[in-house]
């Protein structure tokens, strides 16, 4: 394995240190990598062609007050294929609350778990006085990875094989605001970037629409009767006596209907569709969205605190709701009793019908991935595939072998993190047989900070990726 420095962060974290999700699979990277000649176990297939993109929570500074694994600074890691070879980068993205921080040695904003007053300057988000830290969610749009943040912040352009910083997302001058919320949606068929986001003044909520060639063309209100944090206070607290609303509208603008349904919160929709005059929407339903009797396994100081992170504690099942627009009502029903998360599709069968689903499960007590499920959404059938005793994986991203035909005909890919062997992998998986374990396993530089969201783009999408004999040193945007 060769292996290239590309950077090293300021890390001010206190030496051992103890917090269960700074430590153990949570231990932050400070380093940037570039690696080629990548140790394999099996054979990278050669009709895998693309990379594979993580997002990821960093810390490298202690928190003003309580730091909570959704405040950590985003490092996106890559590994590409291409002719059945394989490389691996990792940086972080220069944010300017990032770049603040760099230069000040310490924490500048309040983290979800403090209060906004903590704040040393105005911030960014729906609460405001947060760092925009762009480290939950990447998708790749009009051959750039944008990096998103769930509080809503800039979108940040990264040269999707380099993984360079390239600015901000502008819109010609348009871009909202008050920012765009992480779970941005691409439609591979029309090549739209759909997004929201979201605050406490009025409007509460708003819509948008991005083409192919990265012009704005729709953006508007989204009406509700009030914000969704009131009094100051930002605690998430369910309701059990209020229905759960879901809103239908057109694409590019028009009048909502609105559906009510089982009581509940939805952290990630999979997928939606139109089947007639219905919408048939699926998500994680949550039995227990305030995870009242989660129990947390480390120290009890932070029970409280992460008892909604685990996804036992949430009771978080794969859930479809059926939306008729003749009738206006919703009927439900639960898909499984297994509890998932994080699920993930073929590309190609965004927002329209398909079979198959791709979910994690997860480590009792904790906010870690231990494994996944195939979900055959018509005979109802599982496939699982647990990573092992203290291995955690990320989102599986769905890679379409070149030339495939069917919905499953192609790859599961994740990254683990290993506390046995101390070291993380990339693997690759047959989404035909997940159950016959990983095609290849490939070895990556370092162990690697446990992470989340992720997203597959193909090599036919990425500017400057046949530049070059070797994929490792393909142009890409930045030199383009």
């Amino acid at each position: 394995m060769d292996v290239e420095i590309l950077g090293r962060a300021l890390n001010t974290l206190p030496v051992g240190d103890d917090h269960p999700y700074r430590s153990g699979p949570w231990r932050p990277q400070t380093v940037e990598r570039a690696a080629t000649g990548l140790d394999v176990v099996g054979e990278i297939p050669k009709d895998l062609d693309g990379v594979y993109l993580r997002n990821t929570e960093n810390p490298v500074h202690p928190a003003i007050a309580a730091y909570h694994p959704f405040d950590g600074d985003g490092m996106v890691h890559v590994v590409g294929f291409r002719d059945g070879k394989a490389f691996y980068r990792n940086r972080f993205v220069r944010t300017d609350g990032f770049v603040a921080e760099q230069g000040a040695g310490r924490s500048l904003w309040a983290g979800i778990a403090e209060p906004p007053e903590v704040a040393g300057r105005p911030g960014w988000g729906a609460r405001g006085a947060m760092k925009d830290a762009s480290s939950t969610d990447i998708v790749v749009h009009a051959g750039v990875a944008l990096t998103s943040f769930y509080q809503c912040g800039e979108l940040y352009r990264l040269d999707p094989l380099t993984l360079d910083t390239l600015g901000k997302s502008t819109w010609d001058g348009r871009f909202p605001e008050r920012g765009v919320s992480a779970h941005t949606k691409v439609d591979p068929a029309t090549g739209e970037l759909l997004f929201f986001n979201y605050g406490k003044e009025k409007p509460y909520l708003n819509y948008g629409v991005v083409d192919s060639r990265n012009r704005l063309v729709h953006y508007g209100e989204v009406e509700l009767p009030g914000p969704r944090l009131q009094q100051g206070k930002h605690a998430a607290r369910l309701h059990p006596d209020l229905p759960l609303r879901l809103g239908v509208i057109p694409r590019h603008g028009g009048k909502v209907t609105w559906f009510e349904a089982e009581s509940t919160f939805v952290l990630h929709f999979v997928n939606a569709y139109e089947d007639g005059h219905e919408i048939v929407l699926d998500g994680f339903f949550q039995s227990d969205p305030e995870g009242r009797d989660a129990t947390f396994p480390g120290d009890q100081r932070y029970a409280r605190m992460f008892r909604m992170l685990s996804l036992d504690g949430m009771g978080t099942r794969l859930h479809r709701w059926r939306l008729n627009l003749a009738t206006g009502k919703a009927t439900e029903e639960r898909a499984t009793d297994t509890i998932t998360e994080f699920g993930m599709v073929n590309p190609r069968n965004a927002g329209r019908p398909y079979r198959y689903t791709y979910a994690s499960t997860g480590e009792p007590g904790w906010f870690l991935f231990d494994g996944f499920v195939k979900h055959d959404l018509l005979t109802g059938r599982e496939e699982r595939y647990r990573y092992g005793a203290g291995v955690f994986g990320s989102e599986t991203a769905f890679a379409a072998r070149a030339g495939s035909q069917g919905e499953d005909d192609g790859y599961l890919i994740t990254m683990t993190t290993d506390m046995n062997a101390d070291r993380s992998e990339c693997l690759i998986f047959d989404a035909r047989r997940v159950t016959d374990g990983p095609v290849a396993r490939i070895r990556l530089p370092e162990r690697v900070c446990s992470g989340t969201h992720s997203t597959w783009a193909p090599g036919a999408e990425l500017p400057g990726w046949r530049d070059a004999e070797d994929p490792a040193a393909a142009v890409g945007l930045a030199q383009a």
